[in-house]
């Protein structure tokens, strides 16, 4: 993503960014120190450690205006995904990630590219920030040939070569994050994994099982529960015995931070990350964030929380205001810099959304292909993985 982002900052002859190279001449803080907010700090706790994560951070205007642009093409890009949803260009499942954009931006702001990274069904976030192209998400959502898994996939299995996905099962992907880890360091190298789960899953028993394997055998894990507050339509106070999910591994030592601020997620990652590659094993890492969206496209929200909560959550909360704040107070940007900064998200994600439209579905006669490797064919009722299929409609 960053040199994505720098090639953009580079394209002076671009429509929507040419005010940018004017704006450069302008005088800019380059690096900014910068305490997180009181209240974010007042989310912060820990569990079985000394430290904490710093709340005096460094910031250079190259990081926010990252930041910003990754935050603001994941919105765009959910956004969009939501009217394909409603226009039925895309079906099926699909979980949307608006309002948790600083958690996926902030967790790989913290960790290497090389680092293995696996997550849930509300992925599309992850995705991009792991590489994924705008084009081939948006085609994989419509079920498209040029789809990240051509077209097979859909909204939930979705991979890139250091992202192992996207998994429509609740909790099924700690225990594959746990055998990851292992990898990592029966390997010896200097890497780790990042297991992203909600606080539903959380209460899945191979959770726990795959917390007490990492613990047992020292793995370099870090958990990770998206605490967006609701367990698909039911509130975690109506699930959930003990909410405080950062001490849920018992022996392993976590920590919770704010999830709607990206610096607080950055640092505590960093912290973490730092831990697990010290040879400490496991860490958990519980951020609290919101959806704004229902559980999946469909969903009749409205019967368990209120309009005016997640209005409040809007107006107060917004991770990309919050970090539009971070900038503009600390002079790295003007209004107008980020606003072209938004036009270009917007333009990147139509033009990936004209091109999923465009693009062909793929052929009934393929649909048994992908699923077998390197075994004979298996015969089920007269059809093997290579019969070649028909449309009879």
């Amino acid at each position: 993503m960053a040199l994505f982002f720098t090639r953009i900052l580079t394209q002076e002859t671009s429509t929507t960014m040419k005010g940018v190279a004017a704006l450069r001449s302008a005088f800019f803080t380059t690096k900014a120190a910068i305490q997180i907010k009181v209240e974010a700090y007042r989310k912060t706790a820990t569990h079985l450690l000394n430290e904490a994560p710093s709340t005096h951070v460094l910031l250079t205007r190259h990081e926010a205006l990252q930041y910003y642009f990754t935050m603001q093409t994941i919105r765009c890009l959910e956004l969009k995904t939501k009217q394909l949803f409603d226009r039925n260009i895309i079906r099926g499942p699909c979980h949307l990630y608006v309002g948790q954009e600083a958690c996926a931006v902030g967790i790989d702001a913290a960790v290497k590219s090389s680092d293995c990274l696996i997550t849930g069904y509300r992925s599309h976030g992850f995705i991009f920030t792991r590489g994924g192209c705008l084009r081939a998400i948006l085609a994989e959502l419509a079920g498209r040939r040029a789809g990240m898994s051509k077209g097979r996939g859909g909204s939930m299995h979705m991979f890139t070569k250091t992202l192992y996905g996207g998994h429509g099962v609740v909790g099924s992907q700690v225990s594959l994050g746990a055998g990851l880890a292992l990898a990592c360091k029966y390997q010896k190298k200097d890497e780790l994994c990042v297991c992203v789960y909600g606080d539903g899953a959380a209460n899945q028993g191979q959770v726990a099982e795959s917390m007490n394997m990492a613990a047992l055998w020292n793995l370099p894990i870090i958990f990770v529960c998206e605490n967006n507050k609701y367990a698909k339509g039911t509130s975690v106070d109506r699930c959930t015995v003990n909410t405080d999910f950062y001490k849920r591994g018992q022996v392993i030592p976590g920590l919770r931070v704010d999830g709607m601020d990206i610096l607080c997620v950055r640092e505590a990652t960093r912290f973490a990350s730092d831990y697990c590659r010290s040879g400490k094993g496991p860490i958990i890492m519980e951020l609290q964030t919101y959806r704004y969206f229902g559980h999946f496209l469909g969903d009749t929200e409205d019967r368990y929380r209120s309009v005016d909560e997640v209005d409040k959550v809007r107006r107060n909360r917004d991770p990309i205001a919050k970090l539009e704040g971070y900038i503009i107070s600390n002079n790295m940007a003007t209004t107008e810099e980020l606003k072209q900064i938004d036009e270009k998200s917007k333009k990147d994600v139509e033009e990936a959304a004209q091109f999923a439209i465009r693009s062909p579905e793929p052929p009934v006669k393929e649909l048994c292909n992908y699923i077998y490797c390197n075994n004979p064919p298996q015969e089920v009722r007269g059809v093997n993985p290579w019969t070649k299929m028909k449309s009879v409609s």
